[in-house]
């Protein structure tokens, strides 16, 4: 009997924003699905901003194949190859509850339910991000209206934006109304309410933890600013060709207060926190259904959150913050092992997710695309499942690997280069300096090599 999938994907969550892999968040259902499958605890998103990454996630294609290196107005064509699609065609009722961003947030959402069929996703309840939820129609947004607090998240919205971005204070929405909670239990209903005869694949897809900071009440007060860990100090630049991030850097310097960093953080682990208690009732829905024991859970967020880091705030750099990811495979088969919690540590991508989905579906990936299955890993997680992984934004290109992270900039100069098992907070860059000169040419080197061998285009 073939296995249901359940894809549980966040927007913005740091790898280590979580209770099994950084310790700072309570995740009790998110910390359940890792000791019943496999943590990779290197996987790195294939770019660190939405829409490019989206797009990644649902081709298997580098943003140097699809063209799509920033955020930007991309429709992906209704005749795109996609995971959604191999699994549809191997025999599954697909589905998809929250945020996707495959299509410009803009207008009524559901006037491109077409589109998203054709992507290959069967049942549609699609809403826009936190920020895009403040102009474009949805279900959701509908909902808010009726109950007459559309005016008052719209008007939260351009306060912020217009003074404070970073301003850390509860959503008007309240817990009830809030999008993650929307979503979560769009899910959970869907499931419950299942009764086709072909197994079901949902992808549910929480706005959250994405900034602004706006988690309701009771999450808001749940953590203590003071206990957060303290932000990673921005280095001097030192010698060397400069990048993305140094332009981030000097456009970026938010005037934090004291203390507001912790209170960033607390309020972004509450955000955590309650899109994992919306996992939980989802998951008590699939054991009430007796499908727990057959379904295939995968853990994964687009890119992570800087939240302090480096004095940064939101995304769009190759560090830690944000280009790491969560990622949580649990099968039938790792869960019936009953055994503590799992690790791989060798470097995976974001992008990996949709040819293991479509492996334990029985489908097939017909398309030139450059994901890998984790499946043969989960049966033996010390082995290596790649060589390195790969990030790209901007027309950058960085590469990890269980030693080193480099970043080369448009020029192709090396302007990040990490030893990441001595400096795993990434406050020494070796960029620049006369003896790493032999390494940068030799990691440069493997980034032509990868360039060339992911061309689709011959």
């Amino acid at each position: 009997m073939k296995p249901n999938i359940l894809l549980l994907i966040t927007d913005q969550q740091r790898w280590d924003a979580m209770g099994c892999s950084g310790g700072w968040v309570q995740t009790p259902h998110l910390d359940r699905i890792s000791n019943e499958g496999v943590r990779f605890t290197n996987c790195v998103t294939t770019s660190p901003v939405c829409i490019p990454t989206r797009l990644s996630l649902a081709t298997g294609l580098y943003p140097h194949n699809t063209g799509v290196w920033n955020n930007m107005g991309h429709t992906m064509s209704a005749d795109t190859p996609t995971w959604m699609q191999a699994v549809r065609a191997a025999g599954y009722r697909t589905s998809l509850f929250g945020k996707t961003h495959l299509h410009p947030h803009h207008g009524d959402l559901r006037d491109r339910e077409d589109l998203m069929h054709a992507y290959g996703l069967d049942d549609v309840d699609e809403i826009g991000g936190p920020r895009a939820s403040a102009r474009v129609k949805s279900y959701m947004t509908d909902m808010w209206e009726e109950k007459g607090l559309w005016d008052g998240y719209r008007a939260d919205y351009s306060e912020r934006f217009s003074n404070k971005p970073y301003i850390v204070r509860p959503s008007p929405l309240g817990l009830e109304n809030y999008a993650d909670v929307y979503v979560g239990q769009q899910a959970k209903q869907y499931i419950h309410n299942y009764d086709r005869t072909e197994p079901w694949c949902c992808w549910v897809s929480f706005g959250g933890p994405h900034e602004p900071w706006d988690t309701p009440e009771p999450y808001a007060s749940m953590y203590d600013p003071n206990a957060m860990p303290p932000p990673i100090q921005r280095p001097e630049t030192g010698d060397r060709p400069l990048g993305n991030l140094d332009s981030k850097m000097r456009q970026m310097n938010p005037k934090f207060d004291e203390g507001e960093v912790g209170r960033l953080r607390a309020d972004y682990a509450g955000n955590v926190t309650l899109i994992d208690a919306q996992i939980g009732e989802i998951l008590e829905v699939i054991q009430q259904r007796g499908e727990l024991d057959n379904t295939v859970i995968i853990h994964s967020s687009d890119h992570g959150e800087m939240n302090g880091d480096y004095g940064l705030i939101y995304k769009n750099t190759f560090l830690n913050g944000a280009v790491r990811v969560p990622l949580i495979v649990r099968t039938p088969e790792t869960a019936s092992k009953n055994t503590s919690e799992i690790t791989c540590d060798s470097p995976a991508e974001w992008i990996d997710i949709g040819p293991t989905l479509v492996e334990y579906a029985g489908g097939e990936m017909k398309h030139r695309q450059f994901g890998k299955s984790l499946r043969p890993v989960l049966d033996n997680p010390t082995s290596t499942h790649r060589d390195y992984a790969i990030s790209e934004l901007s027309g950058e290109i960085m590469l990890l690997n269980q030693e080193w992270k480099i970043a080369l900039n448009q020029e192709g100069e090396c302007y990040l280069l990490f030893d990441v098992k001595n400096d795993p907070d990434e406050i020494n860059n070796l960029a620049g300096l006369p003896e790493m000169k032999e390494l940068e040419t030799e990691l440069r080197l493997q980034v032509l090599e990868h360039l060339f061998n992911t061309q689709t285009k011959k």
